[in-house]
């Protein structure tokens, strides 16, 4: 499919607005191959394929009712009020809800993670903190909500190894150095987002002449708000509901993200 050179955003709109399922993934072939800097801005749907729950739909994390929890909000649960003030609560929910222990990455992550080798994406942007992109060998990854792989003791900030809460026997898991709590590096509700991975991220979307928003409502901010810093030509959105950038999107997809993202053709001498 050859798309062509548009002279007026409302002509791009009807070019797209047009086609049926199969020129949309003919087309999402044609934009990947022929854009110089493709980013990829990923939410939880990315990794519900792995069989980890997402935190908002019907089967997610967030409505899997457990008697132990039902006092407490989801949100306060994933609180760093609820960590410091309610330590055992949040890591026993922790340790239930959060291993990604033996989970494996999907088409989508090893999709992404070729895109990147054969130079075609430059970075991967993830509201996740399982590390799957990592582990299906992606490079450039900004984790804006940290990762349940890293951990560090609140006191002396040394950092202990990814199985640490997880294997530890201690309702509280406490640092081997200082006797201080170690806590995941994920940020909490009630904290602000890792400096550094925004910044990269920031810097990654605003200079996207394609960008592929997949796997997220949209719905959490700040890191929704990372979409309106894109400018670039193509706007692309895969996720199973509906979003609020969708009326903005070049192509849309309301579809599994590993099908979707399997069906991009790579052009070697693109």
């Amino acid at each position: 499919m050859m798309i062509p050179v548009f002279g007026s955003e409302s002509e791009k709109k009807r070019f797209f607005g047009k086609m049926n399922a199969e020129e949309k993934m003919e087309a999402l072939s044609e934009i990947v191959n022929t854009s110089h800097k493709v980013a990829f801005f990923g939410g939880a749907g990315v990794s519900t394929e792995s069989g980890i729950p997402d935190f908002r739909s019907k089967d997610g994390l967030y409505n899997q009712h457990d008697v132990r929890f039902d006092q407490y909000t989801p949100e306060y649960l994933l609180s760093d009020d609820c960590l410091y003030s309610h330590p055992r609560v949040f890591f026993e929910f922790y340790r239930q809800k959060l291993n990604v222990e033996g989970i494996e990455p999907n088409a989508a992550h090893r999709k992404l993670a070729e895109l990147e080798e054969k130079g075609k994406l430059a970075g991967i942007i993830t509201q996740n903190i399982d590390g799957l992109h990592q582990k299906a060998g992606s490079k450039k990854v900004y984790e804006i909500h940290g990762s349940t792989l890293r951990n560090y003791c609140s006191r002396c900030r040394k950092p202990q190894p990814a199985d640490f809460i997880f294997r530890s026997a201690d309702p509280i898991p406490l640092c081997p150095h200082c006797g201080g709590m170690i806590r995941p590096d994920v940020t909490l509700y009630g904290e602000g987002l890792p400096m550094q991975a925004w910044e990269n991220s920031m810097n990654l979307i605003t200079t996207a002449d394609c960008l592929i928003v997949g796997g997220t409502s949209l719905a959490v901010y700040p890191a929704a708000s990372l979409v309106n810093y894109f400018h670039g030509k193509y706007l692309i959105i895969i996720n199973r509901d509906a979003t609020p950038q969708d009326q903005t999107a070049d192509l849309v997809f309301h579809d599994s993200i590993s099908r979707v993202l399997g069906s991009i053709r790579v052009d070697e001498n693109a």
